[in-house]
């Protein structure tokens, strides 16, 4: 599998700025916008649902905040 330039620049952001990242005040919302969804993205998943499918047929279906 080709490597990926998207995935590697979000391992060099992790990488340079890990103790920002784990730290008590970057929540999980933050790290699925800014790593999670670009990564699954990359991998050809449909995160925001551009294709328009209906909910059964969706890549990701988005889980309700409690």
């Amino acid at each position: 599998m080709p490597e990926s330039a998207k995935i590697k620049e979000l391992v060099e952001r992790f990488a340079s700025n890990r103790e920002s990242y784990t730290g008590a005040k970057y929540n999980e919302t933050q790290t699925r916008h800014e790593f999670i969804d670009p990564l699954f993205e990359d991998l050809g998943w449909d995160i925001n649902n551009t294709r328009g499918y209906a909910e059964a047929y969706k890549d990701v279906i988005h889980e309700d905040s409690i």
